[in-house]
C-alpha cells in the first residue's frame, strides 16, 4: 500500500476538481480524501497500490475539463482509509 499527500495548484477550484477526483478515485479503487485549501489549491491524500497511485497522480496533472493544472506536489504520507471522501476546506 502506497500513501501520498498531493497538493495541486493552478485553476483547480470552481471547476469541479474535487468531485472529478472523487469519481476518478472510486474508478481506480483509491482511498483517502480531497479538499479545497484557502490558498486556492486542492489537497488530497491518496492510498492504493503503486500502480493505482501512479494512475491517480497522472490524472491529477490534467484534472477535469475546465481545470488548468500548473503544479502537482507529491510526498510520502501515512494513514489508513476505507473510502475516498470530500473534506471541508482547510
Amino acid at each position: 500500500m502506497e500513501v501520498r499527500r498531493v497538493v495541486i495548484r493552478g485553476v483547480v477550484q470552481g471547476v469541479g476538481f474535487r468531485y472529478a477526483m472523487l469519481a476518478q478515485a472510486r474508478l481506480l479503487g483509491i482511498t483517502g480524501w480531497v479538499r479545497n485549501r484557502r490558498d486556492g489549491s486542492v489537497e488530497a491524500t491518496i492510498a492504493g497500490s503503486a500502480a493505482q497511485v501512479a494512475d491517480m497522480l497522472a490524472w491529477s496533472r490534467i484534472g477535469p475539463a475546465g481545470a488548468a493544472v500548473e503544479d502537482v506536489m507529491s510526498e510520502t504520507a501515512s494513514g489508513e482509509f476505507t473510502a475516498f471522501e470530500l473534506l471541508p476546506t482547510a
